[in-house]
């Protein structure tokens, strides 16, 4: 059951795994979350996301020590977790800037710059997590800028 949680059934299976488990916290964004909390950025959303991402700390790090690998692949509940935490603060569902938000959590998440990379050090779920709040981080606040000017 842990493991089928954190590789979200076949999901984390197919090719491109992490790609999978972005589009589907997007969705999980966008049909769950944005709902939820009424639209409404801050407090609420954030809190919501918080509580995803430290249930997804204890599946992952539980589930790559039942597969006996620091960081499986086939987990992807981390990239789930964390892709609404990147949408965090949009007032609208709007597909276009999703499609940006999600395109740049890909690139952050896969290349990890700016010393993302070493938050994988952490120990347990921490290290398999923390760099996907990272990049979620990185890409809220760059495209929350680029927003301004858009």
């Amino acid at each position: 059951m842990i493991i089928g949680i954190a590789t979200l059934g076949p999901f984390g299976r197919l090719p491109a795994p992490g790609t999978w488990g972005s589009a589907l916290g997007a969705l999980w964004w966008v049909y769950v979350v944005h709902p939820l909390t009424s639209g409404r950025a801050g407090y609420h959303e954030v809190s919501f996301d918080l509580l995803v991402i430290l249930a997804a700390v204890c599946f992952c790090g539980a589930a790559a020590e039942l597969i006996g690998r620091k960081d499986p692949s086939e987990v992807i509940l981390d990239e789930f977790a964390c892709m609404p935490l990147a949408l965090a603060g949009l007032q609208h569902v709007e597909w276009s800037w999703i499609l940006a938000y999600f395109l740049l959590f890909r690139l952050l998440d896969i290349t990890k710059p700016f010393g993302i990379r070493r938050l994988e050090k952490l120990p347990f779920g921490i290290g398999i997590v923390a760099d996907d709040v990272a990049a979620a981080l990185l890409t809220n606040g760059i495209l929350h800028v680029v927003r301004l000017f858009v």
